[in-house]
């Protein structure tokens, strides 16, 4: 059977904008995704489907194809179904463009299920995963029947375990293999109620009838979804020990104050005396933040009533004003609150916060840091200080904590509208 790999990639991301060109070792990450799937012995062509020439030069300038098509196309599959209505197969594969490390022994596991199987029409990839994982919403789980037929995919963890007995969890890999006329009928198919409510695509086929195959990814795969993905994916090529819940572990996030919480300006009166701005998201998201269970301190070198008046608002109770070594103010905090390194995030932005960053299990600059800064933190991020990078910060962890549905929560947003 004649099998297509189809890699779509798209320029455009609310959340990561140019994400398929971001470089890992030099190398933009799509080049490498499109590398990964040409080792894949079962497949007869791997092309990339992007509606961005950007894109597609970046992949021909690493010696791969790249199909231009339709930017009216609202997702991957519609960007797979173009490809098949022009490049003809038996077998389409779509891979996702940020997953750069892909194991090409998995890409052959699902199209064996496929070649296989003729009861099987499309054709997907899992591996295990422990409780604590399994009660992440972001991390989609599936059940199997005894001949590895999907009965069910879920945000929500199961099997759930009634008896509190040992259960075996699969964690749903976003990999699929389609035989053409299953691909094809995708257009045809409406929405379903199962597919809108857990907002899972391939709900849409389960619950039309098609037969979902699931084989075993022998290596998890690591997946770029924000700049934080990316310093992984980088300590992964460096042969560096990945943990995976770096921001999951974090209960304690440590502020700076000038070029972090408020924009590294200051505003003069006529009368000599100073005054701050400060972006009211950063003020929301670190009261949604304290809503969660994260603990919030300010490590600052300076100290004004503006500032003070603004930590009051913001309800947080843990600041120390005036310091001279960021490092020992940020040990001794944590002592206080009975939090270790390990769980403390500290994110700063220039010179001074380098003793802070040290001591901290994790540190992340803003985007406007001088580079030897960027250099010494954990990660950077895309917004500048006073303009966001706090909030961006607390995104990150809440998305890693499976907590990032409070940011849309109408009655989290209520209970702190007021005193932002």
């Amino acid at each position: 059977m004649k099998t297509l790999i189809v890699i779509p990639a798209r320029y455009a991301s609310s959340r990561f904008a140019g994400k398929p060109l971001a470089t890992i070792g030099g190398v933009p990450m799509i080049a490498r995704t499109y590398a990964q799937a040409k080792k894949a012995k079962l497949a007869d062509r791997v092309v990339v489907a992007t509606d961005d020439r950007r894109i597609a030069k970046a992949v021909e300038a690493a010696g791969g194809e790249a199909i231009i098509t339709s930017e009216s196309c609202q997702n991957g599959t519609a960007r797979l179904i173009e490809v098949a209505k022009n490049i003809d197969a038996d077998i389409y594969v779509n891979v996702q463009g940020d997953e750069p490390f892909i194991d090409p022994a998995s890409i052959d596991a699902a199209i064996a299920v496929l070649t296989q199987n003729d009861a099987a029409q499309i054709s997907t990839l899992y591996h295990t995963i422990d409780e604590n994982e399994a009660q992440n919403p972001n991390a989609v789980k599936v059940v199997l029947d005894a001949c590895s037929r999907a009965l069910y995919f879920s945000r929500a963890q199961i099997p759930f375990d009634r008896d509190g007995k040992k259960t075996q969890y699969l964690k749903h890999i976003g990999l699929y293999a389609y035989k053409k006329e299953a691909l094809l009928a995708y257009e045809n198919l409406p929405p379903s109620p199962l597919e809108e409510i857990e907002k899972l695509e391939q709900l849409r086929y389960l619950q039309a009838g098609y037969a979902i195959y699931a084989a075993k990814a022998d290596a998890p795969l690591i997946a770029i979804d924000t700049p934080e993905d990316l310093r992984r994916a980088e300590a992964y090529l460096r042969g560096e020990t990945i943990a995976s819940n770096d921001l999951a572990n974090i209960r304690l996030i440590l502020i700076d104050v000038d070029g972090v919480l408020s924009p590294p300006t200051l505003l003069f009166n006529e009368n000599g005396e100073s005054h701050k701005a400060f972006n009211v998201r950063d003020g929301l998201g670190i009261e949604i933040a304290q809503k969660t269970g994260l603990k919030i301190g300010v490590i600052t070198g300076r100290d004004s009533p503006a500032l003070r008046k603004r930590l009051e608002i913001l309800k947080i109770e843990t600041a120390v004003f005036g310091v001279k070594d960021k490092g020992a103010a940020c040990l001794e905090t944590m002592k206080k609150l009975s939090v270790s390194p390990d769980q403390t995030l500290f994110i700063g932005d220039d010179s001074p916060d380098l003793a802070a960053f040290a001591v901290c299990g994790l540190s992340c600059a803003v985007a406007d840091a001088p580079k030897y800064i960027k250099a010494r933190a954990s990660f950077s991020l895309n917004k500048n200080g006073g303009d966001g990078a706090i909030r961006e910060a607390i995104e990150l962890i809440l998305e890693a904590q499976g907590k990032l549905n409070c940011l849309t929560d109408v009655q989290t947003y209520q209970s702190v509208q007021t005193c932002r």
